[in-house]
């Protein structure tokens, strides 16, 4: 399946990488990225392996998310049986509400 990061998914996990890098280190931001990036595979390999993410049950297109780490979550879409979306890359400190306002149909 072809993976498409949206442009805000995609700028959420620069930022975190930035934070890491700055906060931990080069060694604990690579780490991250190359987790990310073997999830993203995974994704690839098993489009529903995520569940379906609880907090846009209500919404028309179903969304499923998958958790990085402790405090992130990837939430994608599966497209027309090709494409796997990725919508956001929510940290999870987040209001519930403000992480599912962020997710636009």
């Amino acid at each position: 399946m072809k993976i498409v990061w949206l442009k805000k998914s995609e700028s959420q996990v620069i930022r975190t990488a930035n934070y890491i890098l700055i906060k931990f280190g080069e060694t604990s931001k690579q780490k991250f990225v190359e987790k990310v990036y073997r999830i993203v595979e995974l994704l690839r390999e098993n489009p529903e392996i995520g569940r379906i993410e609880p907090l846009l049950a209500d919404r028309v297109i179903t969304y499923r998310s998958i958790i990085v780490n402790k405090i992130n979550k990837i939430v994608y879409r599966i497209k027309d049986n090709e494409t796997i979306e990725i919508a956001a890359f929510w940290n999870l400190r987040r209001e519930p509400k403000f992480l599912a306002n962020q997710v636009k149909n």
